[in-house]
């Protein structure tokens, strides 16, 4: 009819998941591609219907009530996020498991370590059931989506089941990824109640502790050990504009070769915040043409030939 605009079928796109597929799906990808029976079940699905979708290979079963969604290959975060569904409320990645997804030491067994805050549970095929009286909330957080023990408690977890050698190289991974926290570690041994890591982590501790050295002795040392190395004498606690950020305080600069180096003493070691931090920092110092460089002070005190031969081949390098 002229003068009355047409108004067609409405327009259906049939690419659009429906509401409980897409709720399904979302999930999965939050959890590493796995879900639990519990959970379709509060999505709607009934006991039925998740037992067509398997047979039909919309769901493939890992464990017991947990399912891969579309379809069964996994990745290693998969795998140990669906020994966590299968263990239920509570349940936490811990010990070998916790240490391989906190990227303290590699874990290629096929079974999973999940820790329960109960007295008895029996493990089952592919997970390694751990149980502790003393697993508190302050022992659980959440790691890249996945309930996992905190790094304190893996740390402690970890000296139960490994050499000492084995502990030792997991604190120094722990600090290298700066997210050690001593306070968090004594805490959990105050509530370990004889396990048998412990005095290997009391021992570990005493070694790595830092000796008494203030932030000016360490700058210092270091400076002692470029006059060894017969370097010129750097420039000390410099702040750089170098773009648009804020300015950025330096340890040492030498500044035509565009050296930067940086003393991390103990304290520095503390937070994923400062790690991230750091990090960016770095990336802004090469970005505008500078080659940073850091050394914690054990190197400094401990290997300082080291340390020396290393800055000056540093040093002697063309700026860039």
């Amino acid at each position: 009819m002229e003068g009355v605009p047409h108004i067609g079928p409405p327009c259906v796109n049939f690419r659009v998941a429906p509401p409980r597929e897409l709720a399904i799906a979302q999930l999965a990808d939050r959890q590493h591609g796995v879900v639990s029976l519990t959970q379709l079940r509060t999505l709607g699905l009934s006991k039925s219907a998740v037992s067509k979708r398997a047979a039909t290979g919309r769901l493939h079963r890992i464990h017991r009530g947990v399912y891969a969604v579309g379809h069964p290959r996994l990745t290693a975060s998969g795998h140990r996020m669906a020994a966590v569904l299968a263990c239920g409320a509570h349940a936490a990645l811990s010990h070998r498991s916790a240490g391989a997804h906190r990227g303290f030491r590699p874990d290629n067994r096929a079974v999973a370590d999940v820790s329960l805050p109960r007295r008895t549970a029996r493990s089952r095929p592919g997970i390694h059931v751990h149980v502790s009286a003393t697993l508190t909330r302050d022992d659980v957080d959440v790691h890249d989506g996945i309930p996992c023990t905190s790094v304190a408690r893996t740390l402690v977890d970890l000296a139960d089941v490994l050499d000492r050698r084995g502990v030792e190289r997991v604190f120094e991974a722990a600090e290298r990824l700066r997210v050690f926290d001593l306070r968090a570690v004594e805490a959990v041994l105050g509530r370990s109640n004889g396990r048998p890591g412990a005095a290997v982590v009391r021992t570990v501790l005493a070694e790595l502790g830092q000796p008494a050295i203030t932030a000016n002795d360490l700058e210092e040392r270091f400076l002692a050990i470029c006059r060894a190395a017969s370097l010129p004498g750097p420039e000390v606690n410099v702040w750089l504009a170098i773009d648009d950020g804020p300015p950025i305080k330096v340890d040492f600069l030498w500044r035509k070769a565009k050296l930067v180096v940086e003393t991390d003493g103990f304290e520095s070691h503390g937070t994923r915040q400062a790690f991230e931090r750091d990090r960016l920092r770095d990336q802004r110092l090469r970005l505008a043409g500078y080659h940073p460089v850091r050394f914690t002070w054990r190197q400094i005190v401990h290997d300082a030939a080291r340390v020396g031969a290393t800055v000056a081949a540093l040093y002697a390098r063309p700026a860039r």
